[in-house]
């Protein structure tokens, strides 16, 4: 029975992180593609601030940039692509 509890616990915990994972998601970059600014514009503006891109890709419906800062800190960071405002980090 103990085992049973432990199980029932272990997905319910699993259920309600996905849950709020998936809400979390529907809260950022919600823009239909056709608003979407160019990748280009977005590394335009971050080399004019100083950073080196090393990629920009599409994830969760936002642009996903791997740098190095103006500072030299390696970064990994999403972008809104309609307006090119970053994203806050998700808490997962």
């Amino acid at each position: 029975m103990k085992n049973a509890t432990t199980l029932a616990t272990a997905f319910a915990t699993l259920l309600v992180a996905s849950t709020i994972a998936a809400s979390a998601n529907e809260e950022r970059c919600k823009a239909p593609m056709d608003q979407w600014q160019p990748r280009e514009t977005l590394q335009q503006k971050l080399e004019a601030e100083g950073w080196k891109i090393k990629n920009i890709k599409t994830e969760d419906n936002c642009y996903e940039v791997y740098a190095i800062t103006q500072d030299g800190k390696r970064v990994e960071i999403y972008f809104d692509p309609q307006t090119l405002d970053q994203i806050k980090p998700r808490k997962d």
